[in-house]
């Protein structure tokens, strides 16, 4: 990664404009007061006051019509569809009825059949697909219609984001994904969850102790693409334009190290935080939600179970969801958002991107019920970095962190799994991997690439992908090592210097020089130790800038990084590296 999170640029644009926009959101929602933990939880407001004035920046492009634009305007409106799509990074959304200041007007039946006409020209002129999301017909019986485009970059073989799974023990989160991604439904005792299981005693107890990807693909229709369908993993990739990867994380609180590196190393785009309907929020459900706000992952809410549910206890469920998302230790508010209709869908993920709501399913994978909203909703779920993030991080050096190490039986070669921070990764190039127990980093060549268990032959920044490696034994590597460019040099570190703020709902005991604790940063897990602080004890809800020592070995860390640190099953902290101290202890 470069020296600083790859959306803090979004991050600082969002802050600035922050006021503004909640004031437009609470607009939405109506006067009712943000604090009051008893209102009713809004729906969509597409369905009550309209959508917002068409945003300059973004995917998202309003039309009152398009009917038979002369030559001239025919290009403007595809240079202009085009620059939506590089604004979504591939996926754009056309509201047709709708004027700029975001007023429903609507338009006939012959204006609409001949706005989609055009918009269908306009489409094939760049080589897009349109899907139709939704149409609505208004007491005047005009019509208002939302609209996918969507177009694979010409440098990726389809559009990828990862969405990790988290939730406590026995909500079901395997059994979500198991659902979604093979097109069957549960039996009620399980079933649905054995395809993502990877060891025998998950099998046997029912519960996910270790890090599991399943994708799920969408094709230029909007149709899902799942193994229902299909046969393979690569049959899946080459039929969609689309491909969401799901990180199925443990939940059992014995395997809290292992969640909190799934959701640290791999990078998530997005979270979904599952909720057992009968069990409601619980102390795990609230660690994973503060894991997940610390990493500056956008999280979405599936309240599972409902079939075993009254509608009164989902409510209550929904009750506590509000509290936690508006009364946890944050600097930003969460308004919820339950997503109930298919009109509900596109503000959602608008909203849901900017960072102003959390928008919540109540699904039941037994009956169903909802599983076709969470389907369309990943489905419309814009990637979360902008064209200029993203060709700022391409311009980067090259930065791959590696999380997993895999066997091969093929001599001098070893296959590594990790997310490309930075710049881009070709086939048949030499790069430099470290650092190893002296703080060297060795020359190696990347002899192949594979992307969701299908081949390539390059890596983009923000991809994730599984490298074979020459000249280098798999002994020899360990999670937490980088992969970066031959002309770099890179040095690896002992100490660095950290903002931290210690937690409030563990214990109360203050924290003082020479206390031990289990940090991750990123990739990396290892055991610190405090050798300065700015103060002479750090209680509880405090803030403090310490000095870190590694106990073990120097590992490769840059500035900007977020971390979290832990003591055997609690939490303590979380912070971020402000400044690095480059030396190699003797």
């Amino acid at each position: 990664m470069s020296n600083q999170d790859p959306t803090s640029t979004n991050n600082r644009r969002t802050k600035s404009n922050f006021n503004k926009i909640n004031q437009h959101v609470t607009s939405l929602f109506d006067s009712t007061d943000v604090e009051d933990d008893n209102e009713q939880v809004p729906r969509s407001p597409f369905v009550l006051t309209g959508l917002p004035p068409e945003p300059q920046e973004g995917n998202i492009e309003y039309k009152l019509k398009l009917i038979d634009p002369n030559p001239y305007r025919l290009e403007h409106l595809i240079t202009q569809m085009n620059w939506r799509l590089q604004e979504g990074q591939g996926e754009a959304l056309y509201e047709i009825g709708v004027e700029d200041c975001g007023t429903l007007s609507g338009v006939s039946s012959e204006e609409l059949e001949a706005s989609l006409t055009t918009l269908k020209t306009m489409a094939d002129r760049l080589g897009a697909s349109i899907t139709i999301l939704h149409e609505r017909t208004l007491e005047n019986d005009r019509h208002i219609v939302e609209v996918l485009i969507r177009k694979v970059p010409d440098d990726q073989h389809f559009i990828d984001l990862r969405v990790a799974v988290l939730g406590t023990v026995d909500s079901g989160k395997s059994s979500v994904v198991g659902v979604c991604t093979h097109g069957e439904l549960d039996n009620g005792r399980g079933r649905a969850r054995l395809n993502l299981f990877r060891h025998l005693h998950e099998i046997q107890s029912g519960r996910t102790s270790s890090i599991t990807h399943e994708i799920l693909g969408f094709n230029n229709l909007g149709e899902s693409v799942d193994y229902g369908c299909c046969r393979t993993a690569n049959e899946i990739c080459n039929r969609s334009t689309k491909i969401i990867t799901f990180i199925d994380l443990a939940g059992h609180k014995k395997y809290m190290k292992t969640t909190l590196f799934g959701l640290a190393a791999h990078a998530a785009d997005f979270a979904m935080l599952c909720v057992d309907a009968p069990s409601s929020v619980v102390d795990t459900t609230r660690e994973h939600f503060s894991y997940a706000r610390t990493l500056d992952v956008p999280v979405f809410v599936v309240i599972n179970k409902t079939d075993l549910c009254s509608k009164t206890s989902i409510q209550q469920t929904i009750t506590c969801l509000t509290y936690l998302l508006k009364h946890r230790n944050s600097s930003t508010q969460f308004r919820p958002y339950v997503v109930q209709r298919e009109e509900d869908l596109v503000k959602a993920a608008d909203m849901f991107v900017e960072k102003c709501i959390c928008p919540i399913f109540a699904v039941s994978c037994v009956t169903g019920e909802n599983i076709d909203l969470l389907k369309k909703f990943l489905n419309i779920l814009p990637p979360r970095l902008s064209t200029k993030d993203q060709e700022r991080l391409s311009s980067l050096p090259v930065e791959y962190r590696i999380d997993e190490i895999y066997r091969n039986n093929v001599s001098g070669a070893a296959v590594v799994g990790g997310i490309l921070k930075s710049g881009s990764i070709r086939e048949g190039e030499d790069y430099l991997v470290g650092p190893l127990v002296d703080g060297k980093f060795l020359p190696v060549q990347v002899t192949t690439i594979q992307r969701c268990r299908v081949p390539r032959r390059i890596v983009r920044s923000g991809q994730a992908a599984s490298l074979s490696l020459l000249h280098i034994g798999g002994s020899r590597l360990r999670k937490g090592m980088v992969l970066v460019s031959s002309t770099s040099s890179p040095e690896a570190c002992f100490e660095f210097v950290a903002e931290i703020y210690l937690s409030m709902h563990h214990t109360n005991t203050p924290i003082r020089k020479g206390f031990e604790t289990t940090i991750q940063i990123e990739s990396i897990r290892q055991t610190v130790l405090i050798i300065e602080m700015d103060k002479e004890e750090l209680h509880a809800n405090k803030q403090a800038i310490v000095t870190f020592r590694f106990r073990n070995r120097c590992e490769y860390v840059l500035e900007g990084s977020r971390l979290i640190f832990r003591s055997g099953q609690q939490t303590k902290g979380s912070g971020r590296v402000i400044k690095v101290l480059r030396q190699i202890q003797e």
